[in-house]
This record gives C-alpha cells, sequence and structure tokens, in this order.
C-alpha cells in the first residue's frame, strides 16, 4: 500500500508544477505549458458536446487545443489562481477573464481538475461558471 502512496516532497513538486502551470497560461507561453504535460496528455475543455465538454488527446491536439483558447480570447487571464494537490490529484481554482476578437467579455470563476503521472500533468479538465457574455467595453 505504501509504495502507491505519494510523499509531501512530490506533493510540493506538483504544487509547483501547477503554479507553473498557471503562469505560462498567463504569459500565453504554449513551449513552457507543454513542457508541463505527458506525451500522452488529455484535455477536457469547459463546453462541448459530450458530457465532458471537448477532449483532445496526446501533445499535438492538446498544444493545439491550448493556443485556441488564446485565439479565442487574445487578452485571456486566470487571475486570482488558488493550488491544492493531494497524492496524485490537483485542483486549481481562479478567476477566468478574457475579450473575444468581436468584443464580448468573460468573466467567471472557474477550476482545474488535474491527474499527475511521472511529474508532469497527465489530465487537465477544465470547469467554468455559465455566466451570459458581458457587453464589450
Amino acid at each position: 500500500m505504501a509504495d502507491t502512496m505519494i510523499s509531501s516532497v512530490e506533493e510540493r513538486r506538483y504544487l509547483e508544477l501547477l503554479k507553473s502551470f498557471a503562469d505560462a497560461w498567463n504569459r500565453h507561453d504554449i513551449d513552457a505549458l507543454m513542457t508541463c504535460v505527458t506525451d500522452d496528455c488529455v484535455f477536457e475543455t469547459v463546453s462541448g458536446s459530450e458530457v465532458f465538454g471537448t477532449r483532445y488527446q496526446g501533445h499535438d491536439a492538446v498544444r493545439l487545443a491550448f493556443i485556441q483558447a488564446w485565439e479565442t480570447f487574445p487578452d485571456a487571464q486566470w487571475v486570482d489562481g488558488r493550488h491544492f494537490v493531494c497524492g496524485d490529484r490537483g485542483v486549481s481554482e481562479w478567476m477566468f477573464r478574457g475579450t473575444t476578437l468581436d468584443g464580448i467579455r468573460t468573466v467567471a470563476n472557474g477550476c482545474d481538475l488535474f491527474t499527475f503521472k511521472g511529474g508532469k500533468i497527465a489530465v487537465k479538465n477544465a470547469f467554468r461558471k455559465n455566466r451570459p457574455p458581458l457587453a464589450a467595453r
């Protein structure tokens, strides 16, 4: 049983990983983001036609999906981040702020649920409150 337990040292490393991951999102730094995830990573988005949103699997597909988030919201920021780790699972809470190219603003609380593997993020499952879009400023 003890072999499957994650040490507090590893949990601290995962907590630092989540902080680095969040910072990379806010810098719009795709290369830094991709160093945080496994080659077989999975990203489940906040919306889509499936119960899990839209699922992207594999390094290349996830990379494109991450870039698409910034293309949709060129000024995207995830602010007021709080991060928690327990074993091989993690949570990041944040407030998302972003404006589409046509001026529609979104401001909403959300969180990501993470699964870690081999010192990296294997799964990023995103959730965001569903609010009506805000008018352009």
